[in-house]
């Protein structure tokens, strides 16, 4: 298997259990924290989907090499790849949104659940919030990203068999 399908099956699955943990897990155990978890996993599913179109365009030769962390690889998605696929602003800002959830997560030094919420404090006291409707949001955006990386992937995947 070529390495951008191994990262696209990786992707779908990161998504899957992300999907999974809402659907399932949360209901039973009604954890805010476990809301975190999630929202890592879709940041893992998006990076995941991020790489695997990379690797396809590298493939081609389409992108110049790219260092494998997050920053690099995300600069070089939306210089070269966007507007290549019609992935749309909405994407760029979905990665953006993720990533800023999980950094603040990271950073915070309070943190705390109310309701069905789960809060997030940050040094210069700015809240986020991170609720179930939301995460159901990005789980559907990034399901719909998925769905288009996986297209995008497999127009020439009969060569590589």
């Amino acid at each position: 298997m070529e390495e951008f399908q191994l990262a696209r099956n990786k992707a779908l699955e990161k998504i899957k259990l992300a999907d999974h943990m809402l659907t399932q897990t949360y209901p039973l155990v009604k954890d805010p924290k476990l809301l975190v978890a999630v929202i890592e996993n879709i940041f893992l599913a998006l990076t995941n989907g991020i790489a695997s179109i990379l690797h396809y365009e590298r493939t081609f030769k389409r992108v110049p090499p790219f260092v494998d962390n997050f920053e690099n690889k995300f600069a070089v998605f939306r210089q070269n790849c966007v507007e290549r696929h019609s992935l749309g602003r909405e994407t760029i800002d979905l990665i953006s949104e993720i990533k800023e959830a999980v950094i603040a997560h990271r950073k915070s030094p309070v943190e705390f659940a109310r309701k069905d919420n789960f809060v997030i404090c940050q040094d210069d006291y700015k809240l986020k919030t991170i609720s179930v409707e939301k995460i159901k949001n990005y789980i559907s955006s990034t399901k719909s990203f998925l769905n288009k990386v996986s297209t995008i992937v497999s127009k020439n995947e009969t060569i590589f068999r």
